[in-house]
């Protein structure tokens, strides 16, 4: 299950804070913040999907992340790669190092990162 975008950009406020009250989700957005009832009806959302969760502390409640910004974020580009590039990592890099404007320093750290990885394995 995926979060929308709205929903991303609020698990990205609770991904860095790891913890925290709505009224401190709604200040973590530039000018012009979100309504409270829209940052509410978005964690309730994000709720159901299972992927934030709260512990209730006198009247208020504190959410959390009950997915990890990695896991999410793996499952997300795992899914890019089947549906855009039939599932082939390859055609991915070679879009990702054609169509995006990477310098030659970063490149050579894919390289690098990429050598790491087979020495490894």
């Amino acid at each position: 299950m995926s979060l929308s975008n709205a929903e991303e950009e609020l698990m990205q406020h609770l991904w860095k804070k790891e913890k925290a009250f709505m009224k401190q989700l709604i200040e973590a957005y530039p000018d012009p913040k979100p309504a409270t009832t829209t940052i509410a009806t978005l964690l309730k959302r994000m709720q159901d999907k299972n992927f934030v969760a709260y512990e209730q502390i006198g009247r208020s409640r504190e959410y959390y992340p009950q997915v990890s910004k990695k896991a999410y974020f793996s499952k997300r580009m795992n899914g890019m790669i089947k549906s855009f590039f039939d599932n082939s990592a390859s055609q991915f890099a070679s879009f990702f190092t054609e169509e995006t404007d990477l310098t030659d320093d970063e490149l050579k750290k894919l390289r690098k990162l990429i050598d790491e990885k087979l020495k490894k394995d």
